[in-house]
């Protein structure tokens, strides 16, 4: 067996097995994100949320998941209907394979490379490609509108989100998720992690990442007000349904970069407690409560104000921080507090 395992098809054989392990958990997880997600708005407006199928409720998302793929895919009249289903798919796939690079420790992620950074970049940018051909092919104005509010968005504050982990690359020295880690790894718990040093850009990778990944307040290409349900509304059944778990699965990776970029991941944020991948799910699942918790309860923010923040705000202050951690880093203040690198941690 173990010979085998080193042939061509056993080597294929085992990445088809780890990416199978990958997309499970993500997959398995988007079920207890959506179940989550409803109970959290249903809490917050005082009443019961999904409760009927399975206990507690439990089975409703999967119940949902069942109603979309047996219902009737209606395609809208003079639609481009390659580019109609090829939209969904196309932000349903980018969204998983970001998670290839996603460690759960040192050991545990499906393609430990160095420039992991540059990977996450290069998927979320192509992202927008799905929402646009989706309001484009559908042959109808507000799903249109819709796509290019999110082009404009997704553009606008993906550039502030990597002015800020430039930041982190600056104090790590290395585009590698599990260096990132392990440069915060440095005895001190809790008080080792980069959210200390790079405290002002965690709120703003915060609100980044809202935007970036169409939540509210920042949920402008699916304002129901003006576009009735932005680029998706002529979207149903399956197409509909790949759309949405494309979505919560980008919100999901988000949650794992700030856990990996600026809370330690893996590592335990008490000295003495052993690290795992425990720590790191965990993490992942309190930022995800956060992001549900911002749609309870903010009220959605006009067009050209999101725009005006991600430009005039967020832009200036995360250029700046990115200047003021290269003197940091290359000067050396505070000892090794902005330059891991330099003290080998």
């Amino acid at each position: 067996m173990t010979e085998f395992l080193t042939t061509p098809a056993g080597i294929a054989l085992t990445i088809a097995a780890q990416c199978l392990l990958v997309l499970g958990f993500v997959m398995i997880s988007l079920l207890f994100l959506v179940y989550g997600d409803r109970k959290i708005w249903a809490a917050v407006q005082m009443r019961r949320g999904p409760n009927v199928v399975g206990a507690w409720g439990l089975l409703q998302t999967v119940a949902d998941a069942l109603k979309y793929v047996v219902k009737e895919i209606v395609v809208p009249a003079g639609a481009d209907r390659p580019v109609f289903f090829l939209a969904p798919m196309t932000s349903f796939v980018l969204a998983v394979i970001a998670w290839a690079v996603i460690p759960f420790n040192e050991t545990w992620v499906l393609a430990d490379i160095n420039v992991a950074i540059l990977y996450i970049f290069a998927v979320s940018s192509l992202e927008v490609y799905g929402v646009i051909m989706g309001g484009w092919a559908s042959n109808s104005k507000y799903p249109f509108l819709g796509s290019l509010r999110s082009a404009a968005q997704m553009i606008s504050y993906e550039v502030s989100i990597g002015l800020i982990i430039v930041g982190v690359i600056i104090s790590t020295g290395s585009l590698n998720l599990i260096h990132i880690v392990q440069a915060q790894d440095t005895g001190w718990g809790i008080f080792g992690w980069y959210w200390l040093p790079h405290l002002p850009m965690v709120a703003l990778f915060f609100i980044s990442a809202l935007a970036e990944t169409n939540r509210p307040p920042f949920d402008l290409p699916e304002a129901e007000s003006e576009l009735v349900a932005g680029y998706q509304v002529e979207y149903s059944s399956t197409p509909f349904l790949l759309f949405m778990a494309g979505e919560y699965i980008a919100i999901f990776l988000m949650c794992a970069l700030m856990s990996l970029l600026f809370f330690g991941g893996w590592l335990s944020p008490i000295p003495g407690l052993p690290d795992g991948a425990l720590w790191m799910v965990g993490k992942m699942a309190v930022f995800f409560f956060l992001f549900a918790m911002v749609k309870a309860i903010t009220p959605r923010y006009r067009y050209d104000q999101l725009m005006r923040i991600g430009w005039k705000v967020f832009l200036p202050l995360s250029l700046a921080w990115v200047v003021i951690v290269s003197f940091l880093a290359h000067f050396q203040v505070f000892g090794g507090f902005y330059a891991r690198w330099a003290v080998g941690s």
